[in-house]
């Protein structure tokens, strides 16, 4: 296979070697993690002691790690971009023979923004949770999930080695299948925990595959060792632990083809879905193939595949999302969309890196805006997630509607808005790279504003469609306030690209960025990019604005939009090639299994049992029998010692 990218060749990544040890406010990276696990632990295990209050403690130790998240970002600010790497070595972990691995903490430039956009965002989403999950009589057992997932992630980006990364990996793996699932009394619910689970599983092997490999490659799964050494290794070993880091990241980031489950993940409690989507798990395979940058560098063909995946999943992610009348699967299409931009500029190599950090943290600020805005407005139409029961809604619940409109002019890339300025880099990124993959992610621009705008057409717009006995009203302070802290993060996100400051903060972990040669200046790709999300905007108020949207969905459609509706046939693609011929192989073992292995074990037993029925009829109790059998036997070893002597 050619590689696609010109950036792959040289090996640009920058080496971590020995960073220094940790001291002062930087040592209390363990506080950030022990905080929301302790939560976890207190509110799982206190049991309804803990029911007043425990939404108050889960909440109050994820605002406490950010509190010290600040802390040790400043303290990092203060120091020369060289000596911006420091550890903390906790415990030796694992120790056999020449192998040692002990936990590690890492912090550095790139797990640093991390852990502001984890617990940042998610302790807003927590503050949400209090007004949302208020009547449901869980919402202890809600919290401490909350903060395992938060304890998981931070986990994750903080890991200095990978098996600690596995670990975290794991940790949100859990995590998510007890928060998807949280409502188990539907069904529903807990077939999609069950499939978020399995999916997951898929992309985990893919992860711990290419741990065991670095292990027997290198001697050590550290960062540092194994980026000091990747570029002496075999370039068909890189690209082996390259494509299996990226299966791991496919399952995570709901990447194709492992994308299947993202959609059904709606099934859990709003709040879970804005956890999962802007700061926590789809995050996660950004995260690992950008902090992988030394293999990838060393492993040209893997990182073309990176891109490849990435250009049919932003496509694919913004096609489901044109169709979906679930107003939060319309936001899970956009999001599987958006992760898509973020793994097409970690695959474009230094060139791109930095950027698809970029757009991750706006898009943590704008995703999670509208999904606690979409969450708003279901709690104020009766939980009903069908924009046909929509419309109008702008009245009604004014905060809502302006807040969630802040995120809908960031993620289409209104000039000025957070999502501007990092999509439209990863645009020029993809542009000055390869002409096939600028085109799709130019298309995927367009797209992106044609099912924004529908969504905002068919909820806030138009005439009222509410079901009877519904009355939306705005949501409560508590819900609102998140909403608007996160609509001002919208808004205001793009000055992280101001002077450069994002790029250059990210240097010492990705490298500097490479700029290409643009086929036209950077002031035309702009106009471009802006005309055709202009265009897309035109489209969705021509079809969409202008008619009448009925009340149930129309059962006579085209075959692409039923294709949409069907998620493009993921399931019934993995039914096909991998269920179904799993579900025969097993059925054919068990078959082997019954006739044959059992088969030879049960015949056995039945030859043997046969036998002793003959034999059990020679012992008849009379002594004249038995001392007939001895003289018979006698005279047949004389004959046979006649015969051999004779």
């Amino acid at each position: 296979m050619t590689p696609l990218l010109s950036a792959a060749e040289g090996g640009h990544s920058v080496p971590l070697v020995d960073p220094g040890a940790a001291d002062g406010v930087l040592g209390l990276a363990w506080l950030v993690i022990a905080l929301p696990l302790a939560g976890a632990l207190v509110l799982l295990v206190g049991g309804r002691r803990t029911d007043r209050w425990g939404h108050l403690l889960g909440t109050a130790t994820v605002a406490g790690s950010f509190l010290v998240g600040v802390a040790m970002f400043v303290a990092l600010l203060g120091r020369d971009g060289g000596d911006r790497q420091v550890t903390q070595h906790l415990w030796d972990w694992i120790s056999v023979g020449d192998f040692q691995v002990g936990m590690v903490l890492l912090y550095d430039p790139l797990s640093a923004l991390f852990l502001l956009l984890i617990t940042g965002v998610g302790a807003l989403i927590h503050v949400y949770s209090i007004g949302y999950m208020a009547h449901d009589e869980r919402r202890r057992r809600f919290f401490g999930y909350l903060n395992l997932f938060v304890a998981a992630m931070l986990m994750l980006v903080l890991a200095g080695d990978y098996l600690g990364v596995f670990l975290g990996w794991e940790g949100v793996g859990l995590a998510s299948y007890l928060l998807i699932g949280f409502w188990q009394h539907k069904p529903s619910a807990a077939a999609a925990a069950k499939k978020a689970f399995v999916i997951n599983r898929v992309g985990d092997i893919g992860m711990s595959l290419a741990i065991m490999l670095m292990f027997v490659t290198f001697g050590t799964t550290a960062f540092a060792g194994v980026s000091a050494a990747a570029g002496e290794a075999a370039t068909s070993t890189m690209t082996a632990i390259g494509l299996l880091l990226l299966l791991g990241a496919c399952g995570k980031s709901a990447q194709v083809p492992l994308q299947a489950w993202l959609l059904d993940a709606m099934e859990g409690p709003t709040p879970v879905s804005a956890l999962i989507h802007a700061a926590t798990m789809v995050t996660a395979g950004v995260y690992l193939v950008t902090r992988s940058n030394f293999i990838f560098e060393n492993a040209p063909v893997a990182q073309t595949a990176v891109v490849v995946v990435a250009c049919v999943t932003l496509l694919w992610g913004a096609v489901i999302g044109c169709a979906k009348d679930d107003i939060k699967k319309v936001l899970a299409g956009s999001t599987m969309s958006q992760i898509g931009y973020m793994m097409l500029a970690a695959g474009l190599g230094p060139a791109g890196y930095a950027f698809a950090i970029f757009h991750l943290i706006t898009h943590g600020f704008f995703k999670a805006n509208m999904f606690l805005g979409a969450g708003s407005v279901m709690h104020g139409t009766g939980d009903d997630v069908d924009m046909r029961h929509y419309g109008a809604l702008r009245r009604a619940m004014p905060v809502t509607f302006l807040t969630f409109a802040m995120g809908y002019l960031a993620i289409i890339g209104f000039p000025g808005f957070s999502g501007f300025w990092s999509k439209d880099k990863i645009v020029e990124a993809a542009i000055a790279e390869n002409y096939v993959v600028g085109a799709a992610a130019l298309l995927g621009a367009g797209v992106t504003a044609f099912y924004m705008t529908r969504l905002m057409l068919m909820t806030f717009f138009g005439e009222r469609r509410w079901e009877p006995g519904v009355h939306p009203h705005e949501s409560p302070r508590v819900m609102t306030v998140p909403l608007v802290v996160l609509a001002a993060l919208s808004v205001l996100g793009g000055v992280l690209l101001l002077g450069g400051w994002i790029t250059d903060w990210l240097t010492p972990v990705v490298g500097p960025v490479e700029h290409h040669e643009l086929p036209v200046p950077v002031i035309v790709i702009t106009a471009l990019v802006t005309l055709v999300v202009a265009v897309g905007v035109a489209v969705a108020v021509l079809l969409v604005g202008r008619s009448e949207v009925p009340r149930t969905a129309p059962t006579q459609v085209s075959l692409a939009t039923r294709a949409a509706r069907a998620d493009l046939y993921g399931d019934a693609i993995n039914e096909g090639l991998v269920v179904a011929p799993g579900r025969a192989l097993v059925r054919g073992l068990v078959t082997v299994d019954a006739r044959g292995v059992d088969g030879v074990v049960e015949g056995g037993s039945g030859l043997v049992g046969a036998a002793s029925t003959v034999l059990r009829g020679a012992q008849n109790g009379f002594v004249r029998t038995y001392a007939l059998s001895v003289l018979a036997g006698a005279v047949i070893v004389v004959l046979a010692m006649v015969a051999v002597t004779w």
